[in-house]
């Protein structure tokens, strides 16, 4: 196994919070539909919902708001008002202004890798706009030599992402909350992976952690970042 040269990082709910402001706007959308559908049909309804129309909309707030309004029309017969029509726009909009809130070891654990001589990259999916946003806002762009925003976390990604930043998959390790994302593809490549737990995952991105796995690691925090890229 090479030494480690490349340190890349999820940003969504592992440097930031980012799924508390879906979970909010979910739960209003519940009660804004609450006359037309029950809360826990219409979460299933509007699952179903993005996930269909991830080939088109992509991942991120826009998507979201789509399929919220999109859900709206189906349970409604097409009788919701224009009102919660325009709430849910205007939540989306908020949403996407929304203050980048740094999780806690954050900066730490980026300064560690960087201290560690480890080439720094972020990699996150979702919306161009929102996401280079979210970087601006979190003050943590300058500690990254190279950021990739990609509309899916797969195999050949990674492949040819951890090639064009670093040494290939054997040298390269990701960081991030999402087993889906940015555990189990990173594995499948033969790179190394460390999870770092969120509070809450949208139900498209949870799978089991492949705790058996040589190269996967798990953090509670990534204060502990840098003790573990030391002996990885």
């Amino acid at each position: 196994m090479s030494a480690l040269t490349l340190a890349a990082f999820d940003g969504d709910d592992t440097l930031w919070h980012n799924e508390p402001l879906f979970w909010a706007t979910q739960q209003r959308f519940a009660e804004l539909l609450a006359p037309f559908c029950p809360a826990d049909h219409l979460a299933e309804k509007l699952l179903a919902t993005e996930i269909a129309n991830l080939a088109l909309f992509g991942y991120g707030i826009k998507g979201f708001v789509l399929s919220m309004i999109e859900t709206a029309l189906e349970v409604s017969g097409n009788q919701v008002p224009n009102a919660v029509i325009q709430e849910l726009l205007d939540r989306g909009k908020d949403m996407l202004a929304h203050p980048a809130h740094l999780l806690d070891g954050a900066r730490a654990g980026l300064d560690a890798a960087r201290a560690l001589g480890l080439k720094t990259v972020l990699i996150t999916k979702g919306d161009l706009f929102d996401q280079e946003g979210k970087l601006a806002r979190s003050g943590l762009a300058e500690l990254f030599d190279a950021v990739e925003i990609v509309s899916e976390k797969d195999e050949a990604t990674y492949r040819t992402l951890f090639a064009r930043h670093g040494d290939g998959p054997q040298s390269s390790v990701m960081i991030g909350n999402s087993v889906r994302s940015d555990i189990l593809p990173v594995l499948a490549v033969g790179a190394a992976a460390i999870h770092v737990p969120y509070a809450m995952t949208w139900a498209h991105e949870r799978a089991e952690p492949p705790t058996d796995h040589p190269r996967y690691r798990r953090l509670d925090s990534l204060n502990e970042l840098g003790a573990l890229l030391g002996v990885l």
